[in-house]
C-alpha cells in the first residue's frame, strides 16, 4: 500500500494483506467486497513516532473481458473506507472511491492468479490533518477461488453445419453451404417439391407437376408444358401453337405434320391427307357452241357419281373459251356451256338445282396455248369441280 508523498508518515510503502468475497453476476460483470489490512506503520508527530494498521474497506465492480478464456483481463470501480487506527493519538476515518485493473489466470476450471492495481482516492481529511484529497496506491497480487455455479451445457452440436443444431434439424444431412429453412431444411422457394440448390425452374408456379430437376413437365416433348397443354398427346416433331396444339396452316381441319397439301384454299373439303375432294371434267365443245356432246355423257355421269358420294354445298360448273371473238362474247358462251352441263346434270341424274352453280369466265382462264387449233379446242371446255368455295 502506497501513501500519498504529503501524508505524514514515515515508511510510504506498507505491506498489505487482503480477503475479498465476490460474486459473479454474469459472465462479464461480478461485485466483490473486499478488505486489505495495512501493515504497522508511523506517524510523524511533534512528540515522536506512533504506530498505526490501516483497514481498507471497498465494494467494487468489475467488468471482465474475453470471459471465457483463460486470460481474463478487467477493470473495476468502487468505493470504500480507509480506517486509520493509531495506537496513540486521533482515530481517522477517510471515506473514498476506487478504480483500476486486473488480470485472471486460471490454472484450472476453479482456480486463478490474479494480480490487480487500484487508485484509492481519500475525500476526507486523512494523517496529514489537511482538507485536502489523498491518492494512495493499493498492488496486489494472489488468487482467486470459484464456488457454486453450474458448468455450462454443451453446444449442440451442428452436423451438418448449416447453422441449424441438429435438435432442431429435421434435415441433417443438407450439403455444405446450402440455404436452408429455420428446420434445417434446404429452401424451395416456389414450392415444387425440388430444394432451390437442384432447382433448374425456380420460378415454377404453384401446383405444376415437375421433374427431378424441378421444371415442368412436357409429357408429349412439344415445347409446352403439361399445365399448359391442350393437346398433351401430340406426336413427336409436330409444329404446334402456343396451347401445344398441333397448327393447321390452311385450316382445312388436317393438322400440318398429316397434311399433303398443305396449301389447300380455305373452305375446301379436303380427304384425311388434307388434300381437296374434287372431280375435275373437261367437256371440249365445239367452235361457237354450247351444247354438250355425246361423247362426254358417260365422263358427266363419273362427276355425278362423284358428288353424291362427297354431298358437298355446292358444285361449281366453270365454262371457259378460246381467245376467238369479243371478251363480252366469249363470257356470254362460257356461261351458256357452264348452264348446259348444269342443266344435264339436273334432268340426267336429278342433282338439286341449288347444289349447282354455273359461272362463264370467258377466255380469261386458258389451259393451253391459243396459238394453235388444238390448243383452242383444249381451252374450249367446262370444268365441274367439287367440294369447293364458289367465289361471289
Amino acid at each position: 500500500y502506497l501513501f500519498e508523498g504529503d501524508q505524514n508518515i514515515e515508511h510510504k510503502n506498507r505491506l498489505n494483506l487482503g480477503l475479498g468475497l465476490g460474486y459473479n453476476i454474469t459472465e462479464n460483470w461480478g461485485v466483490e467486497a473486499l478488505f486489505n489490512f495495512v501493515d504497522s506503520a508511523k506517524q510523524k508527530t511533534a512528540g515522536g513516532n506512533n504506530e498505526f494498521d490501516g483497514f481498507l474497506y471497498r465494494l467494487e465492480a468489475l467488468y471482465h473481458f474475453l470471459p471465457a478464456n483463460a486470460l481474463v483481463p478487467y477493470i473495476a470501480i468502487g468505493a470504500g473506507n480507509l480506517d486509520i487506527n493509531p495506537e496513540m493519538g486521533k482515530h481517522d476515518d477517510t471515506f473514498g472511491a476506487s478504480y483500476g485493473v486486473g488480470v485472471k489466470y486460471f490454472v484450472s476450471e476453479s482456480v486463478a492468479l490474479r494480480l490487480d492495481a487500484r487508485h484509492f482516492i481519500g475525500f476526507d481529511q486523512g494523517l496529514d490533518e489537511s482538507n485536502h484529497t489523498n491518492n494512495n496506491l493499493l498492488y496486489t497480487g494472489g488468487l482467486t477461488f470459484l464456488m457454486g455455479g453450474h458448468k455450462p451445457a454443451p453446444a449442440p452440436r451442428d452436423s451438418d453445419g448449416d447453422g441449424v443444431t441438429d435438435d432442431l434439424d429435421k434435415c441433417p444431412d443438407t450439403p455444405k453451404r446450402v440455404q436452408v429453412d429455420a428446420s434445417g431444411c434446404p429452401l424451395d422457394s416456389d414450392g415444387d417439391g425440388v430444394p432451390d440448390y437442384l432447382d433448374k425452374c425456380p420460378a415454377t408456379p404453384k401446383g405444376v407437376t415437375v421433374n427431378s430437376m424441378g421444371c415442368e413437365l412436357d409429357s408429349d416433348g412439344d415445347g409446352v408444358f403439361d399445365s399448359s397443354d391442350k393437346c398433351p398427346n401430340t406426336p413427336k416433331g409436330a409444329d404446334v401453337n402456343e396451347k401445344g396444339c398441333p397448327l393447321d396452316s390452311d385450316g382445312d381441319g388436317v393438322f400440318n405434320y398429316l397434311d399433303k397439301c398443305p396449301g389447300t384454299p380455305k373452305g375446301v373439303m379436303v380427304d384425311e391427307k388434307g388434300c381437296s375432294l374434287s372431280f375435275t371434267l373437261q367437256i371440249e365443245f365445239d367452235f361457237d357452241k354450247a351444247d354438250v356432246r355425246p361423247i362426254y355423257h358417260d365422263k358427266i355421269a363419273e362427276a355425278a357419281a362423284f358428288i353424291r358420294k362427297y354431298p358437298a354445298p355446292q358444285i361449281l360448273i366453270a365454262g371457259h373459251t378460246d381467245d376467238q371473238g369479243d371478251d363480252n362474247y366469249n363470257k356470254t358462251l362460257s356461261q351458256l356451256r357452264a348452264e348446259s352441263v348444269r342443266e344435264y346434270l339436273i334432268d340426267k341424274f336429278g342433282i338439286s338445282a341449288n347444289k349447282l352453280v354455273a359461272r362463264g369466265y370467258g377466255e380469261s382462264q386458258p389451259i393451253d396455248t391459243n396459238a394453235t387449233n388444238e390448243g383452242r379446242q383444249n381451252n374450249r371446255r367446262v370444268e365441274v369441280t367439287c367440294c369447293t368455295v364458289i367465289p361471289k
